[in-house]
């Protein structure tokens, strides 16, 4: 099969929404390439190895690609993207002096190509990425997560998701019940009961990612202890009550809430989250970039969260809110 290719050069803090507008336009994968110029520092703190070499994208730029199937319309993709980037100063992102172009390639050449890139990576202390078709052998200690994310977001590679996964493993003591909403790959999901996490709800509206989170969670044999289910935090609240569900699902209230979004829409649904939490719960909220942190930040404090903490790395932020003891469940 034979796929468009529509690549966006841009800069890298419109990345996201970017990536975001290439799904909502009928894309079935994204990727993204930063810049890695010698001024850009590599993290290797934990041990991570880079084996794929410095580019020449200028600094601060990424090329986001989208890829169509054969029987799509590339260039209406592209007229609709001439559309929407222009807007994007409206929502406090730059592109930049962006760039677009369209090419055919076979579904070879993207679809499984990336996963030499894609190596074990120690995401903290205890938390290891393992993709399925690589070797490893865990130290003691070590906490596995297997994955596969095939087209789903969620590798434990970007900024956002390692923050989050770092974030609760200092959230996690053991036993607490976990919403992870837009869960992708899974990837949050299974970290958490790693962690030590009782059950899990991962929610997605992509049923792509509900597949992809579906399979890494068998994949790493939670299946009894994390449901999947193709929904946002609003249907889990309708739905928490409901006499179908399993008998050891998770509903509401629960005692941690998860979500590696977009900015824009973690400001939809805070007050949802408010409801989904055991008083003295947290929130761990990430995908946020540097010019969205007092947003949320103002949002959060305005729906009644304390801020616990937040957590940096590049220009990414990972808020922890707590809803306070004395609420009311």
């Amino acid at each position: 099969m034979r796929w468009f290719e529509v690549t966006v050069f841009a800069t890298e803090q419109s990345q996201e929404i970017i990536a975001n507008y290439l799904h909502e336009l009928g894309a079935g994968g994204v990727s993204i390439e930063e810049s890695w110029s010698p001024d850009k520092p590599r993290d290797t703190s934990l041990g991570q190895w880079y084996d794929k070499p410095l580019n020449d994208i200028p600094a601060g730029y990424a090329y986001i690609r989208g890829y169509f199937p054969e029987d799509s319309d590339p260039d209406a993709v592209i007229s609709e993207l001439e559309r929407l980037l222009p807007g994007l100063p409206e929502f406090g992102f730059d592109a930049g002096e962006y760039k677009m172009s369209v090419a055919e390639v076979d579904e070879e050449d993207w679809a499984h190509a990336w996963k030499k890139y894609f190596k074990p990576i120690a995401v903290s202390d205890r938390l290891t990425i393992k993709p399925t078709w690589e070797e490893y052998e865990p130290r003691e200690g070590e906490l596995i997560i297997e994955l596969d994310p095939g087209m789903a977001f969620g590798t434990g590679t970007h900024p956002t998701t390692a923050l989050c996964l770092r974030t609760l493993e200092s959230a996690i003591s053991g036993g607490e019940t976990v919403v992870d909403v837009g869960t992708g790959s899974g990837i949050l999901a299974i970290g958490a009961v790693r962690l030590g996490a009782s059950r899990v709800l991962a929610v997605d509206l992509d049923p792509v990612a509900v597949t992809s989170a579906t399979q890494n969670v068998e994949l790493n044999g939670l299946h009894d202890v994390i449901e999947v289910r193709q929904s946002d935090l609003l249907g889990v609240l309708r739905e928490g009550e409901a006499a179908s569900r399993a008998e050891n699902a998770v509903r509401p209230p629960v005692d941690i809430v998860v979500a590696n979004i977009l900015a824009e829409i973690i400001l939809l649904f805070i007050s949802d989250v408010m409801e989904v939490l055991k008083p003295g719960g947290i929130y761990i909220a990430s995908g946020i970039y540097k010019n969205k942190e007092a947003d949320v930040e103002a949002a959060l404090l305005a729906a009644g969260f304390d801020i616990i903490d937040k957590v940096r790395e590049d220009d990414w932020i990972a808020f922890v809110a707590g809803k306070p003891k004395g609420d009311a469940e």
